[in-house]
Parts: C-alpha cells; sequence; structure tokens
C-alpha cells in the first residue's frame, strides 16, 4: 500500500512538523500623534520576529570582518543611536570616518539616508557599513557563511522569513524592520501635545524663538510644531564653509551621489529630536556643543554658490539672537530629549539578558 515503510513516513511527518514554523506575527505601531501617517515598505512589513532577528544582528559584531564592531559600537542607545560624543566613529583596525555618525530613529520617514543620501530606503541602507572596508569590512559572501553555520540564526530567519537558507536580502531586512521600530515620540514636546506635562515659560519661549522668522527661523528646515519628525528630510546647505564654485566643496555630500553641480555641499537635515544627546553637530562633527551651533547661526553663516535660499536672514546680516534668547532656544532643545527612546529595554542589546 505504501512506497516506503511506515516508519519512515512517520519520522517524516515528526521532522516536518517540527521544522515548519507558524507565520510571522505583525508588529503592531503605537498610535502617534502630529506625525505624518508612516511610510510602509510593501516588500518587507514588520514583523514581532523580524524584529527580533534585526535586534540581535544590530548588536552581533559576527558581521564585521574580524567579530569586533555591530551595528551598535556606532550607533548607542544612550545617546539615540548616534556614536557618544565622537567626532568621528572608529570601524575595523581604528579606522576613522570621514563624517560624523548620525542618529538612528524615526527612520521609516526618511525617504534617502546617510549625510549624502545614497541609499534610497532602511533596507538598502543595511548593505553599506558592512562591506565598507572603514567600517565593518566583511564581504556577503562570508557574512552568509557564518550566518548560515549558526543554529542559532538559522532558526530565527526561519521564524522571521520562513526559509532556512540566509542570504544578504534577508539580513538587511531583518535589521531595517528593527530600525523602523526605533521611534522617537516621548519627548516633552510630545507628552505635552497629549495634555501630560505643561512646558515651561522658558521652554516655550524657545520654541517661538526657534520658529521666529526674524530670530532664530529654523522651522523651514526643522518643523517642530504640525510635523513633529523635527526634520523635512531633504538636503540643504547651510552655509557652513566658503564656496565660489561646486569644485570648491572638499566634501561634496549630496552632489557627490548625484553628480548635479547645484547638488555640491549640500547634506541631509538631521531631525532636532534628541538633539541635546546626539553631539557633536553637522556631517562632520565640526561643532561640539548646542551653543555653538546658535552662534554659527548668529554670526558665522558663510556665503556659498550652493547655500540654500531659506538662509537668506543668517548669511546677509547673521540671526538676530541675543545670549539670553540662545538660552531659551537650547533649553526648548533639551526638551526634545526622548528619555524612553534612550533608556527602553525594547532597543536594549538582547544579548545582555
Amino acid at each position: 500500500m505504501f512506497k516506503y515503510p511506515i516508519w519512515i513516513i512517520l519520522a517524516a511527518i515528526l521532522i516536518f512538523g517540527f521544522t515548519q514554523t507558524k507565520k510571522p506575527t505583525a508588529y503592531l505601531f503605537p498610535k502617534l500623534q502630529a506625525f505624518p501617517p508612516m511610510p510602509v515598505n510593501p516588500t518587507n512589513l514588520v514583523t514581532i520576529e523580524g524584529v527580533e532577528l534585526g535586534r540581535y544582528l544590530f548588536y552581533d559584531p559576527i558581521l564585521s570582518s574580524d567579530s569586533s564592531i555591530a551595528c551598535a559600537t556606532c550607533h548607542q542607545q544612550a545617546f539615540a543611536f548616534s556614536d557618544g560624543h565622537k567626532r568621528f566613529s572608529e570601524g575595523i583596525n581604528n579606522t576613522k570616518l570621514k563624517r560624523n555618525t548620525p542618529a538612528l530613529f524615526n527612520l521609516a520617514w526618511n525617504e534617502a539616508l546617510f549625510w549624502d543620501g545614497k541609499a534610497e530606503n532602511i533596507e538598502h541602507q543595511v548593505f553599506f557599513p558592512v562591506t565598507d572596508h572603514q567600517e565593518m569590512d566583511l564581504n556577503w559572501q562570508m557574512a552568509e557563511r557564518r550566518l548560515n553555520k549558526s543554529t542559532f540564526y538559522r532558526n530565527l530567519f526561519l521564524n522571521a522569513f520562513g526559509v532556512a537558507e540566509i542570504d544578504s536580502v534577508l539580513v538587511s531586512k531583518a535589521i531595517a524592520q528593527f530600525e523602523r521600530t526605533i521611534l522617537s515620540y516621548n519627548t516633552r514636546l510630545d507628552r505635552a501635545l497629549r495634555r501630560e506635562v505643561f512646558l515651561t515659560k522658558e521652554e516655550l519661549k524657545g520654541l517661538e524663538l526657534l520658529n521666529d522668522q526674524s530670530k532664530g527661523n529654523c522651522l523651514h528646515c526643522h518643523p517642530t510644531d504640525a510635523n513633529f519628525v523635527g526634520s523635512t528630510g531633504k538636503f540643504s546647505n547651510n552655509g557652513l564653509d566658503v564656496a565660489n564654485s561646486p569644485s570648491d566643496y572638499k566634501d561634496k555630500g549630496r552632489g557627490g551621489v548625484t553628480g548635479i553641480p547645484n547638488d555640491m555641499g549640500l547634506f541631509k537635515i538631521p531631525s532636532l529630536r534628541n538633539i541635546a544627546v546626539t553631539a557633536p553637530y553637522m556631517h562632520d562633527g565640526r561643532f561640539n556643543t548646542l551653543e555653538e551651533v546658535l552662534d554659527f547661526y548668529t554670526e558665522g553663516v558663510n556665503k556659498s554658490i550652493n547655500i540654500d535660499s531659506k538662509m537668506h536672514f543668517s548669511h546677509a546680516t547673521g540671526v538676530s539672537l541675543s545670549a539670553e534668547e540662545k538660552k531659551q532656544i537650547i533649553i526648548f532643545l533639551n526638551a526634545l530629549t526622548d528619555s524612553v527612546l534612550i533608556s527602553s529595554k525594547a532597543f536594549a542589546n538582547p544579548f545582555d539578558n
């Protein structure tokens, strides 16, 4: 009746049953106020199992050539996933990178990542640091071999994606899923919007000065009222350096990716969220403090060929900020620190458990 002995059939059923996994569970994002709708990647829907896997990969040095550094080495939770107070992070063999490490949160709203926007989305972003010779310096073939040798990771990938063979695309999807869950929405400003707390008079004055076009004039690039992401997500030249022609820029920024002359010297506009814990500032980390940043916008903006037209107040006469007004703005900027984000166990190193 049966082609194979019954014991072989029963064994196959048992083995098949144990190797099958249930369908991954959809991850439920919190409801956010004053945020635009969260963009969704239909080719990489976020699941609880995918997020768990991505968190392990984010903290595991297995993705570096000598297994000495992980994503979390340069993106530390205590500093809103920036690199502490380092101007330039260090990769393999203590090689210093050429740009300051950006913070990682609310990434779903970013259409392009890195200071120059070379990555189209979060999934694409993951591919760069692993193979970069100055960062993790590991080829994907070796990364895949390492992960496929691990029973631990094979089981996690099976639970998250239902496949037994691990490849670079799945690695990028898993890390991206974890990074999509790193949301900053619990600052004092957020809590005030939810009527859980009230901003102080000085915080309110700082917010007013920040958005006053005759004062801070920050609202064009760093919206903090109708759009709580804290950045337009676009690219801009804020007059950091003198440049009379596109070729004068030492770091081409966005122009180095697109090759377009008008993009030379433009960099991604960072969010003001968690700005108090993500020093130093600018793409090259040239400013150590928020005081230095405000001093620059008050009196240090340079005339540049590609300077953003929205900077016309600054490079013409300097923004009109007194010492007291700078202090009030900084008080408000401190109200944009998300203490939940930087301490949540959901984003912490899973290997510590």
